[in-house]
């Protein structure tokens, strides 16, 4: 499957952004999906995955309660809404599709990545 990932930007302390994934090539709803991130010097790390319904997810613990995934089927689309942001949230975020059964937190268990798209958070 072909991913591509947008919606990234600058913004303050406290903003909101969305970040979107446009997915083609295969059928989006047989697919996990989730997102990633990768700051300067660190290693990509699970940000958020939703199952293929969209009815279930799972967060990195830093984000909960503050970033929200979710997925439109109809529009072969997955969604990171990303509210009160914090400087460490920068980095660059990356859409993954999975073919597995279950929910997924290892970067290894999702084949396909999109191009990513840069979150900067000024503090």
């Amino acid at each position: 499957v072909q991913l591509q990932a947008s919606g990234g930007g600058l913004v303050q302390a406290g903003d909101s952004l969305r970040l979107s994934c446009a997915a083609s090539g295969r059928t989006f709803s047989n697919l996990i999906m989730g997102w990633f991130r990768q700051a300067p010097g660190k290693n990509r790390e699970f940000v958020a995955a939703v199952t293929r319904s969209g009815t279930s997810t799972r967060y990195l613990g830093s984000v909960k309660g503050r970033f929200t995934i979710s997925r439109d089927n109809a529009k072969n689309a997955v969604y990171l809404q990303m509210n009160s942001l914090k400087p460490e949230d920068t980095a660059v975020y990356y859409c993954a599709a999975s073919g597995r059964w279950e929910l997924r937190t290892s970067s290894s268990d999702y084949a396909d990545w999109g191009q990513g798209t840069q979150v900067t958070v000024s503090s």
